[in-house]
């Protein structure tokens, strides 16, 4: 079994569960093998999409029902519910939608919803809205740093793989080091 074939098989399906509770670094290197052509956009999209909702709710479902234990028992999502609580008291269905891409919020963020007095339902037509929204944007981001590559690598053929690892290396150790700030932080709190 080679790479490829391991993507175009199971691709789709490391997407879903890659977004079910985070889905950056999944969907940005999607968009990567999108613009590769091992992936296609939609049918990506739909995944993380999928997976990115099915995570929310999940939150959303612990917090209606465990959220004052969860509390007792993580008090560092305090801060978070706090603050997603009071956003909710203002622009509930726009935060909603936008919840998945504030930082520090990916998680708590639904759990504080659940708390509240917010519908299964109407959160779950937003939370749909926002994780079509979010899938699209992040495997763009994707796609275009998939073409920012290409275009970096036609121009120095001779190194193209060389530089694609240093590049997929390079990302990788910042996404290490800004979860090892956030979790770092997270502990100071």
């Amino acid at each position: 079994m080679n790479f490829e074939y391991l993507l175009t098989q199971y691709g789709y399906l490391a997407v879903f569960f890659g977004s079910i509770f985070e889905g950056e670094t999944i969907l940005t290197l999607a968009g990567f093998f999108v613009h590769k052509g091992y992936l296609h956009f939609l049918p990506a999209i739909l995944c993380a999409s999928c997976g990115g909702m099915l995570g929310d709710q999940l939150c959303f479902l612990l917090g209606r029902h465990y959220g004052s234990r969860l509390v007792r028992y993580f008090p560092k999502l305090t801060p978070m519910i706090e603050k997603t609580n009071k956003l909710l008291d203002k622009h509930s269905s726009i935060i909603i939608i936008v919840v998945r891409f504030m930082y520090g919020l990916r998680i708590a963020g639904p759990i504080a919803i659940g708390m509240s007095k917010i519908s299964f339902t109407r959160f779950a037509l937003f939370n749909i809205l926002g994780a079509l929204l979010w899938a699209s944007v992040i495997l763009s981001i994707g796609v275009l740093f998939g073409e920012s590559a290409h275009w970096m690598l036609a121009k120095y053929q001779q190194y193209a793989r060389i530089m694609l690892v240093i590049v997929v290396i390079l990302v990788l150790v910042a996404l290490i080091i800004a979860l090892y700030i956030k979790c770092h932080q997270q502990q100071k709190k």
